[in-house]
């Protein structure tokens, strides 16, 4: 999932010494989170006691909510406000009961909302529901924007073959951007949406986001977005203490490798991880997430970018054999890092436990696998080599994309509570829905990735791949991998709705889905990883600036 720093020359690879970084940016953050100061231990009492009881006045709403169109609606709220996770049981009580019931199928809004929930949380519900809002030409018959606006989200949780999904989304696109153009209450929420469906956004960037339009809602409920806000601020405290935590654990790391060529990325690397897991139970499988990112990019930037072709080989044999003595094959400058990551490696035993230590096996096998698909792309690159098709291009790169060994650590590390040996070897087996992610995220990849489509001496892309596959131009060759990026999505949401893979846990693909919107986060604008200017607000705005 990390991007890729731009790949150097062959000529540059056969140097006998590395040869200067690229011109990546510095941190935008520096030792800043290493200054942190949280608030005294009475403060913060306090404020988790009000929670508590603004918690337990919500739970009574909850359970006393029995109109249907207020019940989706306060669902609605609490999944957007990230609260729903305090009231689990409740909900899921709740919607099988929405599943059940009989409703309004002659209500725009009210069908593309429960819709919407019940997809997304699980249930196989047709797409039928939505014929009867036909009209001729591709049009559909609606009350208002809301309504409009409800099933432009709820169509993107579309599947294969849904065709009247697939035309809501072409009619409510161009009615919402035309809305735009006009003075309307829900202004916000139209350019959000368009930006990226609901189903799509990162749980924890939404949440801050939809704090600031319930509040200026004329529905909002006090009590709700009283919680809401402490609940954020609390969240913020526990995320700038970890932050304080993985900055501090960064600048040893480079202290100890001397790799200042990498690109210095940790608090972004944070909030990508932050991104696909955002709830306080998850304290360790973000450490770990984050330093495996840490990791990743320092690979990356090794077999990319500043190692040669036989440095990055070399330190692949060692990485296989995990062990010190493999010290002995590397070179001088890269000696550190390797031993800095077998200790870290380690210290994830402890982290973990007794009962989950020996997770880290499967840690080390999914990083041991990324790195051979680097070393195969490396091989690739110095030959000139272009995949002859698509198909045989993702055999590799889909794999070296850094999907499969982020999505599958945070489920070895604890992420959706799945602990059990059969489910881990079958992610090891690397199933189909793995697959699917591996190749989304090389597509996004690909399609901001401006330095990955030069021909020469680079490694090809996916891109320029399908240009002299099917002798097209760039153009169109974009388009044909953004229909591919589409395309995954309805598989993943296929896997959320009707997991088929031998009845592995629904968390699986949900945890998946998460590190999907995390993509879809990171690259909507470009590569805000590289250049992270595009996301310091948003940084600023979840780990900095409390609400008030």
């Amino acid at each position: 999932m990390v991007p890729e720093a731009p790949a150097r020359s062959n000529t540059e690879r056969a140097r006998k010494a590395p040869v200067p970084p690229p011109t990546f940016h510095p941190s935008l953050w520096g030792g800043f989170f290493l200054t942190y100061q949280p608030p005294t231990a009475p403060q913060r009492a306090c404020m988790e006691g009000k929670a508590e009881v603004l918690r337990e006045e919500v739970r009574k709403m909850v359970n006393s909510t029995q109109e249907l169109p207020k019940l989706l609606d306060l669902i609605m709220t609490l999944q957007r406000l990230g609260l729903d996770i305090y009231y689990e049981n409740e909900i899921n009580e709740l919607l099988h009961r929405v599943y059940k019931s009989d409703y309004n199928k002659e209500n725009l809004h009210l069908v593309s909302l429960r819709f919407y929930l019940l997809r997304a949380n699980g249930y196989d519900v047709s797409a039928d529901v939505f014929l009867r809002f036909k009209g001729d030409e591709g049009k559909f018959m609606f009350d208002n924007t809301r309504s409009i606006l409800s099933l432009y989200n709820a169509a993107y949780l579309r599947t294969h073959g849904e065709q009247v999904l697939d035309e809501a989304i072409i009619f409510t696109t161009r009615h919402l951007e035309g809305v735009l153009q006009q003075s309307s209450p829900l202004a916000n929420e139209i350019s959000l949406a368009l930006e990226a469906p609901l189903f799509r956004r990162a749980r924890i960037v939404e949440m801050r986001s939809y704090i600031h339009i319930y509040d200026n809602g004329a529905t909002k409920n006090e009590a709700i977005l009283e919680f809401a806000k402490l609940n954020f601020n609390l969240l913020q405290l526990l995320y700038c203490e970890e932050l304080n935590n993985i900055t501090l654990w960064w600048k040893e790391l480079h202290e100890e490798s001397k790799l200042g060529f990498s690109r210095d990325r940790i608090v972004e690397m944070y909030f990508w991880m932050n991104g696909a897991c955002y709830e306080p139970q998850y304290y360790n499988s973000r450490i770990i997430l984050t330093k495996m990112t840490a990791f990743m990019t320092v690979l990356d930037d090794i077999f990319d970018t500043y190692g040669t072709t036989e440095e990055s080989m070399q330190l692949a044999k060692a990485i296989n054999r995990w062990d010190e003595s493999a010290t002995e094959l590397l070179p001088s400058y890269i000696k550190g890092f390797y031993l800095y990551l077998l200790n870290t490696f380690h210290s994830f035993e402890n982290e973990l436990g007794l009962g989950k230590s020996h997770h880290v096996h499967y840690l080390k096998e999914a990083l041991k696998r990324l790195v051979q698909a680097y070393t195969e792309e490396l091989k690739w690159r110095d030959g000139n080599y272009v995949p002859k098709t698509l198909e045989e291009h993702l055999r590799v790169s889909a794999r070296s994309s850094g999907g499969f060994t982020l999505a599958s650590t945070s489920l070895f590390v604890g992420v959706g509570g799945i602990a059990t040996t059969n489910t881990f070897e079958w992610i090891l087996n690397y199933p189909q829905l793995f697959k699917t992610f591996d190749m989304f995220v090389r597509f996004s990849n690909d399609i901001v990735s401006s330095q990955r489509e030069q021909t020469g001496d680079h490694y090809a892309s996916t891109i320029q791949c399908y240009m002299e596959e099917h002798g097209v131009m760039v153009q169109d060759a974009r388009e044909k991998i953004k229909d591919l990026v589409e395309d995954s999505w309805k598989d993943m949401v296929r896997h959320c709705i009707a997991p088929t893979e031998q009845q592995q846990p629904l968390a699986v693909p949900r945890t998946v889905v998460n590190f999907a919107r995390t993509v879809n986060n990171m690259y909507k604008r470009g590569d805000a990883f590289t250049s992270s200017h595009e996301i310091k607000e948003m940084i600023t705005l979840l780990y900095v600036e409390p609400i008030a």
